[in-house]
């Protein structure tokens, strides 16, 4: 069981120690600060380099976060240590979570890390954050984050291999979600990767995109190489900081001709297949296409229909028909036999009546 050593307050009545005070974590301003609390890992391999800072009530998510955490402490391709200081902050509310990140990040922000800062921003609110694989991927991702940059310190990193090794690393890129990259490459809407260098998207669809984009092609990458691949390239990159003659020398190839193989190699690995086996994708074109079919269906029943009514007969004929009402006058037939008919004389008549 994982043990944890005693919990910090702000409030509390003995002096803290300097080393895991609480001020030193907190940002100056920092709304809530007097019901924050610092927890830190007994585990030797994070307990000198690792404070989470959690809010009264979330004591069980921020053992979650360590637990996370000590099961995976090195990351793939980067020395035993890294990052060698982290503060992750869980944040309970929108107010402190702009606080701590700057109110930059979109909406829709599962985590942040800020590697200037050695911090690690997870949002509370919105979905709770129960330490799930889901959650556990993403605090690796930010962890990742920290890590990558602190070793390549000063370097510029491009931010489609930034964001594909925190991907990478933390295994939780979506590979069932392939088919929408394999769409975009098709429909030439997919963004280059050195475009996402100077614009990360920030729409929710598009950002989502440009992670798959970055995850595939670091998978890609060292697909043949493996963790040791990275591992050298990093070194090499590191000493000569130099990432494209780096990446040259370790993987045979310039980015540029790297960029063409990775996207033939999605094409052809990613294709329609794959984007059938998406249940939504699939029922949604099946609906599409029964909805098409029976309005088809529908037209030509109408059409056919409507032939036969006109070579039929009407159900009711005009000369079949009485009339409801006779016209003024009666009939005309019946005018021209009254009047051919001889007048009846009186004399004709007889008034008297018939003998018994």
């Amino acid at each position: 069981m994982i043990r944890l050593l005693l919990v910090l307050s702000l409030w509390a009545g003995g002096e803290p120690s300097q080393l895991f005070s609480p001020q030193s974590l907190l940002p100056a301003g920092l709304p809530g600060a007097e019901q924050a609390r610092v927890v830190v890992p007994v585990d030797p391999s994070l307990g000198d380099r690792l404070r989470v800072v959690h809010w009264e009530g979330d004591e069980g998510r921020a053992s979650r976060a360590i637990q996370v955490l000590e099961r995976f402490p090195d990351l793939p391709g980067l020395p035993p240590g890294l990052p060698s200081s982290a503060v992750i902050y869980l944040a309970p509310d929108r107010e402190t979570f702009d606080a701590l990140t700057g109110g930059q990040v979109p909406h829709w922000g599962a985590g942040v890390a800020i590697p200037s800062r050695s911090r690690i921003v997870i949002p509370l609110f919105g979905n709770p954050w129960t330490g799930g694989d889901i959650e556990a991927r993403t605090l690796r991702h930010e962890w990742a984050h920290l890590g990558l940059h602190e070793y390549l310190s000063g370097l510029r990193i491009p931010r489609w291999f930034d964001e594909g090794y925190a991907q990478w690393s933390s295994g939780g890129w979506d590979v069932g979600a392939m088919w929408r990259l394999r769409v975009a490459l098709a429909r030439g809407t997919a963004p280059p990767l050195d475009s996402l260098s100077l614009v990360w998207p920030r729409e929710r669809a598009d950002a989502e995109l440009a992670y798959l984009l970055s995850a595939s092609a670091v998978s890609f990458l060292i697909q043949d190489s493996g963790a040791r691949g990275m591992e050298v390239f990093l070194s090499r990159w590191a000493e000569t900081r130099d990432f494209e003659g780096s990446f040259r020398r370790t993987f045979g190839l310039a980015t540029g001709t790297f960029e063409t193989r990775w996207i033939q190699h999605v094409k052809q690995r990613y294709g329609w297949v794959l984007m059938f086996q998406n249940s939504v994708v699939f029922w949604g074109i099946l609906g599409l296409i029964l909805i098409v079919l029976f309005r088809i269906r529908r037209r030509r029943d109408r059409e056919r229909m409507a032939a036969l009514r006109a070579t039929e007969p009407p159900d009711l004929p005009a000369y079949w028909e009485p009339p409801r009402h006779p016209p003024i006058g009666g009939f005309e037939r019946e005018a021209r036999l009254v009047r051919s008919r001889p007048p009846v004389a009186p004399a004709d008549l007889d008034p008297s009546p018939p003998s018994e």
